[in-house]
């Protein structure tokens, strides 16, 4: 007969064994189950949302950096798989991960926080500066400012490649995914889904032949196999004692999800649609960026000739020039990329304000344009992250995920290069041959003083030195040397 005080296992609905006397109390608000208070978690996100430069690399670098090892409330493997599911993703990945990430933590309201303060910063800088370039077109200060910023973004950059790395690359078979993708990129152009599709076929048959070496992204089992063992995490810890019964799928819930985000999305451009007509300037702006919430996979990179091409020759919405400098601006400040959307929906409104004011006009474009552009980010993720987390203990899905997760940090690899590229070379010839495509530097265009910021800026994060102390710095210097430095950089 077992003993009376042996409890049995359950398992619950995310495929984690149980104790029998585990399970919340009928109402309980499983918010708190994580232990990590919504309020401490709100300012977190604000702080990632103000210091989330240097692109998709250096926002996930700077999550990782906060969630995984300062804050300890995510763990390394449950992180990765969300990245993984959000690099999937049509959309800036960066943002998407911000809003998973919320979302584990603290349901749907934290996927809203966390999701709306990764671009609330940076699409209120944009929308001043917007307002600034219209009127003054004088942009000295804010590239004095940003100098710094640049340089430090690429020292951001670099420290993700080689932390990220080391914790993926583990064998022959990952660096040799990691090579194939960054070859495939930066030579050739191969589009970003090929190299996904290919890097999760890899990890899938890798996965079949050679399991042990394909297994990235697994939880640690204690000894019996049976429980999930992370103590050093909340998040982990409250999954593993059944605290947060919100990560399991439901049909109801996500009909609701559906109903309510394609409701968010398209109310507003159809009520536009029928009340000023679909050639007005609203009407345009709401469903070209809604085609391009949709499009948009690889991140901002993967579209933005496009998105330039069509704005500028097809609606004529804005000039070369100006687009370009709305793509300087959507580098240098916090956010996403795809950011540019913004500005390129306010100068449009701008330009064209029927019946409005120029001004309002141009706000109430940027505003349309950011909504239906990130609006569908939280879909995906409100929708599909229950499957994706109810799939983390699958063997073969664990496998391609890993191929994955190899492919990103040759990806990471390639915009790193690319930034370093464009930050530090004033001039670049493209070289093309044989189905290559390469940027090559002129080096007698070298800027010696954005090299020296981001080698100081490197040494200070390999010591430690915090984000925001890095950057303070960087601007500071940069600053100085902007204005003061040989020949008024």
């Amino acid at each position: 007969m077992p003993p009376l005080n042996k409890k049995k296992k359950r398992k619950n609905r995310v495929g984690q064994f149980l104790p029998a006397d585990s399970a919340l109390p009928r109402g309980q608000d499983s918010t708190a189950g994580s232990g990590i208070g919504f309020t401490e978690a709100f300012w977190v996100w604000m702080k990632i949302g103000w210091l989330s430069f240097g692109g998709p690399a250096g926002q996930i670098a700077l999550m990782h950096r906060i969630l995984v090892e300062e804050k300890k409330w995510i763990s390394e493997s449950r992180f990765l798989h969300a990245l993984n599911y959000c690099m999937l993703l049509p959309g800036p990945e960066a943002q998407q991960l911000a809003i998973y990430m919320g979302w584990l933590l603290h349901r749907i309201r934290g996927g809203v926080v966390a999701g709306v303060l990764f671009v609330l910063p940076g699409a209120a800088i944009i929308l001043l500066i917007s307002i600034l370039y219209v009127e003054y077109r004088d942009l000295r200060i804010v590239e004095a400012v940003f100098f710094g910023v640049k340089a430090a973004i690429l020292a951001v950059v670099f420290e993700a490649v080689l932390r990220i790395g080391r914790k993926v690359l583990k064998n022959e078979f990952f660096v040799a995914i990691a090579v194939a993708a960054f070859v495939g990129i930066f030579f050739f152009g191969v589009p970003f889904p090929l190299v996904v599709i290919g890097a999760g076929l890899a990890g899938f048959l890798g996965g079949k032949i050679t399991p042990a070496k394909f297994q990235i992204i697994q939880p640690e089992k204690s000894v019996d196999d049976d429980t999930v063992l992370a103590p050093d995490y909340a998040l982990d810890r409250a999954l593993e004692q059944g605290k947060l019964d919100h990560v399991a799928p439901s049909r109801a819930r996500a009909l609701k999800v559906l109903g309510c985000c394609l409701a968010l999305w398209f109310v507003p451009v159809i009520a536009l649609a029928i009340t000023l007509g679909a050639g007005h300037v609203y009407v345009q702006e709401g469903v070209f960026f809604s085609k391009m919430a949709v499009v948009t996979f690889g991140g901002a990179y993967a579209v933005l000739a496009y998105m330039a091409q069509q704005a500028v020759n097809t609606y004529g919405w804005l000039s070369p020039g100006e687009m370009v400098d709305g793509l300087g601006m959507a580098e240098t400040t916090p956010g996403p990329l795809i950011m540019v959307v913004q500005f390129v929906g306010f100068v449009g409104a701008y330009r064209n304000p029927g019946m409005l004011d120029p001004m309002v006009a141009g706000m109430l474009g940027a505003l349309l344009t950011t909504w239906v552009t990130f609006v569908p980010c939280f879909l995906w993720i409100f929708l599909g992250a229950p499957y994706i987390e109810s799939l983390r203990g699958n063997r073969s899905l664990s496998a391609a995920l890993s191929g994955i997760t190899a492919a990103i940090v040759g990806v990471i690899l390639n915009l790193s290069v690319w930034f370093s590229l464009h930050v530090l070379f004033s001039e670049l010839n493209e070289i093309h041959s044989r189905g290559m495509h390469i940027q090559i530097p002129v080096w007698d265009t070298l800027d010696p003083w954005s090299a020296l910021l981001a080698i100081s800026a490197l040494i200070l994060m390999r010591f430690k030195v915090g984000m925001g102390k890095t950057l303070a710095v960087s601007v500071v210097l940069g600053g100085l040397i902007y204005y003061l430095g040989p020949g008024n950089t």
